[in-house]
Protein backbone atom coordinates (compact mmCIF):
# COMPACT_ATOMS: atom_id res chain seq x y z
CA UNK A 1 0.00 0.00 0.00
CA UNK A 2 1.66 3.26 -1.00
CA UNK A 3 1.40 6.04 1.64
CA UNK A 4 2.73 9.02 -0.81
CA UNK A 5 -0.01 11.16 -1.11
CA UNK A 6 -0.25 15.06 -0.99
CA UNK A 7 -3.00 16.79 0.63
CA UNK A 8 -4.87 17.63 3.39
CA UNK A 9 -6.19 14.62 6.05
CA UNK A 10 -9.94 14.09 4.86
CA UNK A 11 -12.54 14.22 7.74
CA UNK A 12 -13.74 10.65 8.83
CA UNK A 13 -17.17 9.76 9.07
CA UNK A 14 -19.26 11.79 11.57
CA UNK A 15 -17.10 14.01 12.40
CA UNK A 16 -19.09 16.55 12.43
CA UNK A 17 -22.54 15.32 13.30
CA UNK A 18 -22.29 16.40 16.96
CA UNK A 19 -25.99 15.77 17.09
CA UNK A 20 -25.72 11.89 16.68
CA UNK A 21 -23.61 11.48 19.63
CA UNK A 22 -26.35 12.58 21.92
CA UNK A 23 -28.72 11.23 23.35
CA UNK A 24 -32.40 10.60 21.48
CA UNK A 25 -33.92 12.79 23.72
CA UNK A 26 -31.23 15.65 23.75
CA UNK A 27 -31.49 16.19 20.15
CA UNK A 28 -35.21 16.55 20.38
CA UNK A 29 -34.73 19.07 23.41
CA UNK A 30 -31.86 21.07 21.53
CA UNK A 31 -34.97 21.03 18.38
CA UNK A 32 -37.69 22.27 20.39
CA UNK A 33 -35.45 25.13 21.82
CA UNK A 34 -34.26 26.46 18.15
CA UNK A 35 -38.04 25.77 17.56
CA UNK A 36 -39.73 28.43 20.16
CA UNK A 37 -36.49 30.71 19.44
CA UNK A 38 -37.39 30.94 16.08
CA UNK A 39 -41.02 31.10 16.58
CA UNK A 40 -40.11 34.08 19.46
CA UNK A 41 -37.58 35.97 16.90
CA UNK A 42 -40.82 35.88 14.51
CA UNK A 43 -42.81 36.92 16.54
CA UNK A 44 -40.95 40.01 17.88
CA UNK A 45 -40.24 41.04 14.34
CA UNK A 46 -43.83 40.65 13.81
CA UNK A 47 -44.69 43.03 16.58
CA UNK A 48 -41.96 44.99 16.03
CA UNK A 49 -43.13 45.47 11.97
CA UNK A 50 -47.15 46.38 13.26
CA UNK A 51 -46.18 49.07 15.63
CA UNK A 52 -43.70 50.89 13.27
CA UNK A 53 -46.51 50.85 10.74
CA UNK A 54 -48.95 52.28 13.43
CA UNK A 55 -46.90 54.84 14.40
CA UNK A 56 -45.93 55.83 10.80
CA UNK A 57 -49.40 55.60 9.80
CA UNK A 58 -50.64 58.60 7.35
CA UNK A 59 -53.50 60.89 9.86
CA UNK A 60 -56.50 61.30 8.51
CA UNK A 61 -57.35 64.16 7.20
CA UNK A 62 -59.56 66.34 9.56
CA UNK A 63 -63.43 66.85 9.77
CA UNK A 64 -64.34 69.71 7.19
CA UNK A 65 -65.69 72.66 9.56
CA UNK A 66 -68.97 73.14 10.07
CA UNK A 67 -70.69 75.92 7.84
CA UNK A 68 -71.21 79.41 8.89
CA UNK A 69 -75.07 79.34 9.63
CA UNK A 70 -76.20 82.14 7.41
CA UNK A 71 -74.30 79.41 4.64
CA UNK A 72 -76.72 76.72 5.65
CA UNK A 73 -79.76 78.95 6.82
CA UNK A 74 -82.49 79.79 4.21
CA UNK A 75 -85.64 81.93 4.63
CA UNK A 76 -88.01 82.24 2.61
CA UNK A 77 -91.59 84.91 2.30
CA UNK A 78 -94.53 82.48 2.35
CA UNK A 79 -97.07 85.01 1.78
CA UNK A 80 -100.53 85.60 3.63
CA UNK A 81 -99.97 88.67 4.84
CA UNK A 82 -103.02 90.18 5.92
CA UNK A 83 -104.38 93.29 5.11
CA UNK A 84 -105.12 96.02 7.76
CA UNK A 85 -108.18 98.44 7.97
CA UNK A 86 -107.11 102.09 8.60
CA UNK A 87 -105.86 102.62 11.79
CA UNK A 88 -104.80 98.96 12.82
CA UNK A 89 -101.53 98.73 14.43
CA UNK A 90 -100.47 94.76 13.66
CA UNK A 91 -100.53 92.49 10.70
CA UNK A 92 -99.16 88.81 9.96
CA UNK A 93 -97.68 87.25 7.67
CA UNK A 94 -95.15 83.65 7.74
CA UNK A 95 -91.88 82.71 6.58
CA UNK A 96 -90.33 79.53 6.33
CA UNK A 97 -86.93 78.72 7.91
CA UNK A 98 -85.18 75.74 6.77
CA UNK A 99 -81.73 73.89 7.33
CA UNK A 100 -80.06 72.95 4.36
CA UNK A 101 -77.12 71.48 5.62
CA UNK A 102 -74.81 71.08 8.47
CA UNK A 103 -75.48 70.52 12.34
CA UNK A 104 -78.82 71.96 13.39
CA UNK A 105 -79.24 75.69 13.75
CA UNK A 106 -80.74 77.89 16.28
CA UNK A 107 -82.44 81.26 15.36
CA UNK A 108 -82.23 83.92 18.11
CA UNK A 109 -83.61 86.98 17.01
CA UNK A 110 -85.90 88.27 14.50
CA UNK A 111 -86.11 91.84 13.83
CA UNK A 112 -86.77 94.48 11.05
CA UNK A 113 -84.32 98.19 10.59
CA UNK A 114 -87.52 100.67 10.80
CA UNK A 115 -88.08 102.32 14.28
CA UNK A 116 -91.07 102.56 13.78
CA UNK A 117 -92.02 98.61 13.58
CA UNK A 118 -91.56 96.39 15.74
CA UNK A 119 -91.95 92.26 15.14
CA UNK A 120 -92.90 89.78 17.46
CA UNK A 121 -93.25 85.85 16.77
CA UNK A 122 -94.74 82.58 16.82
CA UNK A 123 -93.19 80.32 17.90
CA UNK A 124 -91.20 82.86 20.07
CA UNK A 125 -87.31 83.12 19.48
CA UNK A 126 -85.29 80.83 19.92
CA UNK A 127 -85.95 77.96 18.12
CA UNK A 128 -84.01 75.12 16.29
CA UNK A 129 -84.40 74.23 12.65
CA UNK A 130 -83.02 71.05 11.28
CA UNK A 131 -82.44 69.56 8.20
CA UNK A 132 -85.29 68.26 6.54
CA UNK A 133 -87.26 69.92 9.08
CA UNK A 134 -88.42 72.96 7.64
CA UNK A 135 -89.85 75.68 10.55
CA UNK A 136 -92.68 78.04 9.68
CA UNK A 137 -92.83 81.38 11.29
CA UNK A 138 -95.46 83.77 11.98
CA UNK A 139 -94.27 87.51 12.14
CA UNK A 140 -96.69 89.84 13.35
CA UNK A 141 -95.58 93.05 12.38
CA UNK A 142 -96.45 96.00 14.58
CA UNK A 143 -96.87 99.80 14.06
CA UNK A 144 -95.48 102.40 16.25
CA UNK A 145 -95.58 105.46 14.25
CA UNK A 146 -97.52 105.81 11.22
CA UNK A 147 -95.75 108.96 10.31
CA UNK A 148 -92.25 107.29 10.53
CA UNK A 149 -93.45 103.95 8.31
CA UNK A 150 -91.62 103.35 4.91
CA UNK A 151 -94.16 104.50 2.22
CA UNK A 152 -92.50 102.37 -0.62
CA UNK A 153 -90.42 99.42 0.98
CA UNK A 154 -87.98 98.82 -1.94
CA UNK A 155 -85.57 96.00 -0.68
CA UNK A 156 -87.11 95.31 2.94
CA UNK A 157 -85.37 92.54 4.57
CA UNK A 158 -85.48 90.67 7.95
CA UNK A 159 -82.68 90.71 10.46
CA UNK A 160 -81.86 87.31 11.92
CA UNK A 161 -79.47 86.06 14.57
CA UNK A 162 -78.07 82.81 13.72
CA UNK A 163 -76.03 80.21 15.96
CA UNK A 164 -74.78 76.84 15.10
CA UNK A 165 -71.45 75.36 16.73
CA UNK A 166 -69.25 77.18 14.88
CA UNK A 167 -70.29 80.51 15.06
CA UNK A 168 -73.29 83.27 16.21
CA UNK A 169 -73.77 85.44 12.82
CA UNK A 170 -76.69 88.64 12.41
CA UNK A 171 -77.83 87.97 9.02
CA UNK A 172 -80.33 90.49 6.82
CA UNK A 173 -82.64 88.22 4.56
CA UNK A 174 -84.26 89.98 1.46
CA UNK A 175 -87.48 88.52 0.90
CA UNK A 176 -88.17 89.23 -2.69
CA UNK A 177 -90.75 91.64 -4.56
CA UNK A 178 -93.65 89.82 -3.50
CA UNK A 179 -92.56 90.75 0.35
CA UNK A 180 -91.95 93.72 -1.14
CA UNK A 181 -95.18 94.57 -2.54
CA UNK A 182 -97.49 93.17 0.08
CA UNK A 183 -95.33 94.93 3.27
CA UNK A 184 -95.89 98.19 0.96
CA UNK A 185 -99.84 97.48 0.79
CA UNK A 186 -99.99 96.36 4.72
CA UNK A 187 -98.21 99.42 5.67
CA UNK A 188 -100.43 102.13 3.13
CA UNK A 189 -103.50 100.93 4.67
CA UNK A 190 -102.60 100.83 7.92
CA UNK A 191 -101.45 104.41 7.50
CA UNK A 192 -103.39 105.79 4.47
CA UNK A 193 -102.02 109.38 3.44
CA UNK A 194 -103.88 112.40 4.61
CA UNK A 195 -104.91 115.52 2.99
CA UNK A 196 -102.24 117.24 5.68
CA UNK A 197 -99.36 113.82 4.52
Amino acid sequence: MDVNAIGPVEPGEDTYDHESALPRRARSGTFRFRRTTLAATAAAIIGAAGIGFYLTRPEPPPPAPAPWPSQSVSVTYEGGMSQPRAGDRTFTFAVAFAQESGPPATVRRVGQPSAALSVSTSPLTPFEVKSGSPRKLIITMHIRECGEVPRNAGLPFLEVTLRNVRAIENQSYILGPEYANDLSAALMAACPRTPAS
